[in-house]
């Protein structure tokens, strides 16, 4: 049985959770999970965890920055801030002219690059309450959904001509592209929403060496201690490995989350114990 990571490139149209279902289904393996959902309108790169100690340390490469393609559309709203919601066209007021290519790019740098407070979409999967914004929204029900920092570290113009932008995001992990999206119709005065969206890396993750989904197979999948190699790294003697194996905590001294290794392979998440180190998930 192999554990390891998966590159895939996500096509339009299924979902997140459709996308892990056929890779079980073609791999034989029920335990996959992902790193992060992209919406079915959405494409481009999926990182996911195969195998049960795969899963065990997905929580250490959650916090990954992302990169995307961006299609935006001006001149109309949506409802979701993407193509998925109820499309309006966008009044523009007497005196108010059509957006430039310098006013993108000033707004850009003025009001989006850097650390920003970003208002989630209402149409979103952010519990509230314990509830999702989504289905809250569903049902008529209104959310108040508070900002959140996020860093936008890059947001790079590809092309433009009035109502289409393209452009390169690079942002922190838990952004949304879409508000971004809603955000630059509401700065320039046109409305816009995200018409299109591809992610085209996961931190050094790119979509240029991920699978296709129809022809996986588990070749297509990196070994867990390729993956991790990138990690802190402690080798551990062997009485070391058998005490972490059965949960005694052992007389070295870590940093947070290094990753304990015995014979070549890695063996446990291990945290700071009070001078000592403790195996926080055995692999």
């Amino acid at each position: 049985m192999r554990h390891g990571f998966l590159l895939i490139n996500k096509p339009v149209g299924p979902s997140s959770h459709d996308c892990v279902y056929q890779a079980r289904r073609l791999l034989h393996e029920k335990k996959i999970g992902h790193l992060g959902t992209l919406d079915p309108a959405a494409e481009g790169l999926m990182v996911m965890a195969v195998g049960a100690k795969a899963l065990k340390v997905v929580e250490l490469f959650n916090k990954l920055p992302k990169e995307y393609e961006a299609t935006i559309k001006f001149g109309e709203i949506s409802s979701t801030y993407d193509r998925e919601g109820v499309i309006e066209e966008f009044e523009i007021k007497p005196g108010v002219n059509l957006p430039t290519m310098t006013d993108i790019q000033n707004v850009i740098a003025d009001r989006i690059i850097g650390k920003i407070d970003q208002v989630p979409p209402a149409h979103s999967a952010i519990k509230i309450g314990g509830e999702r914004a989504y289905r809250k929204m569903r049902q008529g029900r209104g959310v108040s959904i508070p900002p959140r920092e996020v860093e936008i570290k890059k947001c790079e113009v590809l092309s433009f001509e009035y109502p289409i932008l393209k452009a390169r995001i690079a942002c922190s992990s838990g952004t949304y592209i879409r508000s971004i999206a809603n955000d630059l119709g509401i700065l320039l005065r046109c409305g816009g929403y995200l018409q299109g969206l591809k992610r085209t890396k996961v931190g050094d993750w790119s979509l240029d060496d991920s699978a296709g989904l129809e022809d996986l197979t588990w070749s297509d999948v990196t070994p867990l201690k390729e993956v991790l190699r990138v990690r802190l790294k402690v080798e551990l003697t062997s009485s070391q490995a058998e005490d972490v194996r059965h949960g005694r905590d052992i007389d070295i001294k870590v940093e947070q989350d290094a990753i304990g290794w015995s014979e070549g392979f890695p063996i446990a998440v291990l945290t700071p114990a009070g001078g000592r180190a403790h195996a926080r998930k055995v692999l």
